[in-house]
């Protein structure tokens, strides 16, 4: 059984992204590759899609039991926007099953014109990271967003500086989020803490620790930290220790 959505307004492409069938029959730039997915490039009319192609959703059990990742992928990409979060607009997205299993699926997004993404800034030394003003105003998107998130009791469970995209114009944009997912109590708190050690795993290296001090303070939306936000800071500074 197959299910396949191609998003109003792309009906142009229905060649290309109109069913699954034609979605697999793509032949574009591979840019990644392993033993369950692929991401392949193409362009059309100048414009260009990444096609996210599954072909399997694990080993043993994970064929028949929970979401695969991939309608993880979609949903969790749709959400952000549905929340005001800037993401990567999703063209096309399905799957098909094999009686209950798993089968294969996949996601075409639209690309994110004149974006980098924050990892690669960050291994180049790139002089935006050493202007006060782009990073605070990086700073101030990144802690609204990750805030809503939070707020909603979702956490992205990969927020990397490589999963956050800016472009030319300063704008900030969530990406690859196949393992976020809503939780409550201790796991909610627990991955939140993990969410905020991702970002600052890398940025303890490149901002300072004012820097650092007030992306959490805008964040929690305060002016100086309180007992609680000095409890959860030590969290998240330790939260990697011995395991990097």
């Amino acid at each position: 059984m197959a299910g396949w959505t191609l998003a109003p307004g792309y009906e142009a492409l229905a060649a290309d992204f109109g069913s699954l069938d034609a979605v697999f029959a793509i032949e574009g730039e591979r840019l990644t590759s392993d033993p369950l997915s692929e991401v392949v490039r193409i362009q059309r009319d100048g414009v260009y899609y990444y096609v996210k192609r599954y072909t399997a959703a694990g080993k043993h059990m994970r064929r028949y039991l929970g979401r695969p990742r991939i309608k993880a992928e979609w949903q969790n990409l749709k959400q952000f926007a549905k929340w005001g979060i800037p993401t990567a607009e999703v063209v096309a997205w399905g799957l098909e099953r094999k009686g209950l299993a798993f089968g294969r699926g996949a996601m075409v997004t639209r690309e994110l014109p004149r974006t980098e993404d924050l990892s690669e800034l960050a291994k180049r030394n790139d002089p935006r990271l050493a202007d006060r003003a782009w990073v605070d105003h990086i700073s101030r998107q990144l802690a609204r967003h990750t805030r809503v998130m939070h707020d909603h009791h979702f956490t992205h469970n990969d927020l990397k500086w490589r999963n956050l995209l800016v472009d030319d114009q300063g704008t900030l944009f969530f990406i690859d989020c196949p393992t976020g997912d809503f939780w409550r109590g201790f796991m909610l708190r627990h991955r939140v803490i993990k969410d905020l050690a991702c970002l600052d795993k890398v940025a303890k290296y490149h901002l300072s620790a004012t820097q650092r001090l007030r992306f959490y303070l805008q964040y929690r939306g305060h002016a100086r930290l309180n007992a609680h936000d000095k409890q959860r800071v030590r969290e998240v500074v330790r939260f990697f220790e011995g395991r990097e």
